[in-house]
């Protein structure tokens, strides 16, 4: 059995930060294994701009972004595996995997690295009720079909779900000379960001209805039409508020889950909040020696905050790697308005930086880290919205003994 340092599962940006990295802190001997035919994951199918303001100071495309981790990745004769599927992670950290060239085959790694991103939610978790015709695709698989494989996937189009993918794809179906009827959301407020809202929807007069849902589908064969209707506090449609449209497809942005069955064969624990697995400030999961970073830790709106995370876990293999590990005593809990917070747990070594998310809008947000009484970090965000990621550096030597943390948005 071929043996590596540094077994990474997933090319994305997550896997390629990490990679590079550990690589540049002295770790030679470290393998990436990639299931689909190129590195870069993701980030090859996101063709507009908008990457890279906080790591390069410019703003790149997708597949420029992955282009400039990818070529550091070469320059520093980082090994790879394309087209190869990892089907098992063991506790003792032993990777089963397959690919064409090899048949099935086993690694043993000292240090894993899951960042196998995330996957969207189907229209099979929605319960939409109706025939089950063509013509409905999630925003993703309609973003892959248009910019890689050269497909229109239709001309008349609704959009259900304003997550950021279903914006952008608002904004590229009508490049592309198709008609885009309306942007459907659930809840009360967008789940994008707010500059893709202007920059998709207000500028290419897109109306956005929040407070919508799809409850029915007409069509056998195709899509022929959909029913929006009003919902009201409790997401329950509101009878007499139905509108008909007529499309021919209708596109799904309705949440991203983590790719966490490895996470779980591996016989780390999950967090429901993020549905990713509970790590500390080094990114290290319930298992020692399993790390994980990026999408599959916890859905991020920008990928820059997903290289820096990697970076910051790539120090912790190497902490780990030689031995030096400290144990994380010290729970993080969210109180009031706090959805969840990467990381969950954490050691009190050194300083570390909280990614958290708030659970409705709420404006001059004060967000406040204690330990019991004692006031450990705060920060004052003018308006706070769960479709952005909130950063909160917290210093290490005001956190006193193991007590636990508790992060809320104060009222």
């Amino acid at each position: 059995m071929r043996a590596y340092d540094i077994v990474i599962i997933g090319g994305g940006p997550a896997g390629l930060a990490a990679a590079i990295s550990a690589k540049k802190s002295g770790v030679d001997s470290v393998l990436i294994l990639e299931r689909d035919k190129e590195l870069g994951g993701i980030l090859n199918q996101c063709i507009h701009n908008g990457f890279g303001l906080h790591t390069f100071k410019e703003e790149l495309t997708g597949p420029e972004y992955a282009g400039r981790f990818i070529d550091q990745a070469k320059e520093l004769n980082i090994e790879y595996k394309l087209n190869t599927m990892v089907m098992d992670i063991s506790p003792q950290k032993v990777v089963t995997a397959m690919n064409r060239e090899e048949g099935l085959f086993e690694i043993q790694a000292k240090a894993v690295v899951l960042a196998m991103g995330c996957r969207e939610r189907s229209r099979g978790a929605l319960n939409i009720p109706g025939y089950r015709p063509a013509g409905i695709f999630s925003a993703g698989t309609a973003q892959r079909l248009v910019n890689i494989e050269g497909y229109m996937p239709g001309r008349e189009v609704v959009i259900l779900g304003s997550g950021d993918i279903g914006l952008i794809m608002a904004r590229r179906m009508t490049f592309e000379g198709a008609k885009v009827k309306v942007v459907a959301e659930l809840m009360p407020y967008s789940g994008g960001l707010k500059r893709n809202i202007v920059q998709c929807l207000d500028d290419y007069d897109i109306p956005l209805k929040l407070s919508h849902t799809v409850v029915d589908i007409k069509g056998k064969e195709r899509l022929e039409g959909i029913t929006l209707a009003q919902v009201d506090s409790h997401g329950k449609p509101i009878p007499g508020t139905e509108e008909e449209y007529s499309c021919d497809t209708l596109l799904l942005s309705v949440g991203l889950i983590p790719e966490n069955e490895l996470t779980l064969g591996a016989g780390a624990v999950l967090t429901p909040a993020t549905s990713g697995a509970i790590v500390d400030e080094y990114f290290e999961t319930t298992v020692p020696g399993i790390f994980a970073a990026g999408n599959v830790l916890h859905v991020h709106d920008l990928v820059d905050f997903v290289s820096l995370e990697a970076e910051a876990m790539a120090r912790g293999i190497k902490r780990y790697l030689e031995g030096s590990r400290y144990e994380a005593v010290i729970d993080v809990k969210t109180g009031r308005n706090v959805g969840h917070t990467v990381p969950q747990k954490l050691t009190g070594k050194e300083d570390v930086t909280l990614s958290l998310r708030v659970r409705g809008p709420q404006k001059n947000a004060k967000i406040t880290v204690r330990q019991g009484n004692h006031v450990v970090a705060q920060k004052l965000v003018k308006n706070a919205l769960p479709a952005n990621m909130i950063e909160l550096p917290i210093k290490s030597n005001q956190i006193i003994g193991t007590a636990s943390l508790e992060v809320s948005v104060d009222e």
